[in-house]
């Protein structure tokens, strides 16, 4: 017989993840873009949902996972972390170093916020260009009806 437990806090459902995940995959194929690998991050890291589609190499998913983690990580989408960084490499070895090796910063992920404009997760997308991956991952927040930011 279970026991009772508390139950965590969740700010990002998987009903909201899973809905992100096909809103995106309708826009990618609208766009008729390669398969795509997908990720959905919550607030303090962890996967709520992921997709690969038909066709995607091994490491789509760890590149999604790592442009989420670095929109998470550093509270602005993947690609601006990268551009406001390219004069910059210690800082981004440092990122690098201090992530394990996780943080991608190349566009495609994309912080979730809330109402308050706080960021409660992230998407990551992997498999066509960056601009075009960073375009389907908003369009999968904006699918769920959930915010985005790309930087303050």
């Amino acid at each position: 017989m279970p026991s009772n437990v508390y139950l965590a806090s969740v700010q990002l459902t998987r009903s909201q993840a899973k809905r992100i995940l096909e809103g995106a995959v309708d826009k990618a194929r609208e766009f008729d873009l390669p398969p795509l690998t997908l990720v959905v991050l919550d607030g303090g890291g962890h996967l709520v949902a992921a997709e690969r589609e038909d066709g995607c190499g091994p490491l789509r998913f760890p590149v999604a996972n790592g442009k989420a983690f670095a929109a998470l990580g550093m509270g602005i989408a993947s690609g601006v972390m990268g551009a406001r960084n390219q004069e910059r490499p210690a800082f981004l070895a440092s990122v690098a170093a201090a992530s394990q090796g996780q943080v991608v910063p190349v566009a495609g992920g994309v912080p979730i916020l809330d109402d308050q404009q706080r960021v409660i997760g992230a998407v990551g997308v992997s498999g066509a260009s960056s601009d075009e991956d960073q375009s389907v991952a908003i369009a999968g927040i904006e699918a769920a009806n959930l915010a985005f930011g790309l930087e303050p």
